[in-house]
């Protein structure tokens, strides 16, 4: 890990209005290091990642991206920073085509639309359809791309394989594979799947009510099929 994380929390307390989801979440990660978040449903992943863009009421606690300081910056500013989301609903532009899409949100670097297309075939297929003229998979190929296009160094992906054939599923990870082994961003994945997310990521993370209760190497939990479990059920 770097010696100045890419990004860095501590003692975040977050949520919507007055209500507390997210109850003293420290952690941090380095530029080129893949992080899974697993959990049940409604512990606080979701809330987690919106937390890191902006997106909720911050009750406390620090947000850094390297030595700035995130908390008072907009949602707007956060991807200007560095920082790009692929959210669960996709919300890519649906009356904008593929190109359109793409274009809106590119910055300098890597990731131009040639290199996208290159990682994404089937968008070079679908360049001028509509976004609602897209397949559910060639909607969160988009979406990725739309957050890759504006070059970040922190990409946070919630729940990429959620509501994709298998096969869809498989594209979209070999894909997200060849991001993560480029080593230049940091990749912070929520995933429903503990399977793929612990064959992705290097570490994870494992929440329960809005806290963090297990931190750790993936391999380790992969490879202790009976202790994953326990921790993922550990409320009941």
């Amino acid at each position: 890990m770097n010696e100045v994380p890419m990004l860095k929390v501590s003692n975040l307390r977050a949520g919507y209005g007055a209500t507390v989801i997210l109850d003293g979440i420290s952690f941090e990660v380095g530029l080129g290091e893949s992080v899974g978040i697993l959990g049940r449903n409604g512990v606080g992943k979701s809330t987690l990642l919106r937390t890191l863009m902006g997106m909720t009421t911050l009750h406390e606690g620090k947000i850094w991206f390297g030595t700035t300081a995130l908390e008072e910056l907009a949602v707007h500013r956060r991807v200007q920073q560095g920082i790009g989301l692929v959210p669960q609903e996709r919300e890519i532009f649906r009356s904008l085509t593929v190109a359109e899409n793409l274009r809106i949100a590119q910055r300098p670097g890597y990731w131009t639309t040639d290199a996208l297309l290159e990682l994404f075939p089937r968008l070079a297929e679908r360049w001028r359809n509509m976004g609602n003229q897209l397949s559910g998979g060639e909607q969160q190929m988009l979406a990725i791309a739309r957050a890759l296009v504006g070059n970040p160094k922190v990409l946070l992906l919630d729940e990429p394989s959620e509501g994709l054939a298998p096969v869809i599923v498989e594209q979209v990870f070999q894909a997200l594979e060849q991001i993560r082994d480029r080593g230049e961003m940091a990749l912070i994945l929520v995933e429903q799947h503990t399977s793929l997310a612990l064959s992705f990521s290097e570490r994870v993370i494992v929440m329960d009510r809005g806290q963090i209760v297990h931190h750790g190497a993936s391999a380790e939990l992969k490879g202790d099929p009976q202790r994953l479990a326990r921790i993922i059920g550990i409320a009941h």
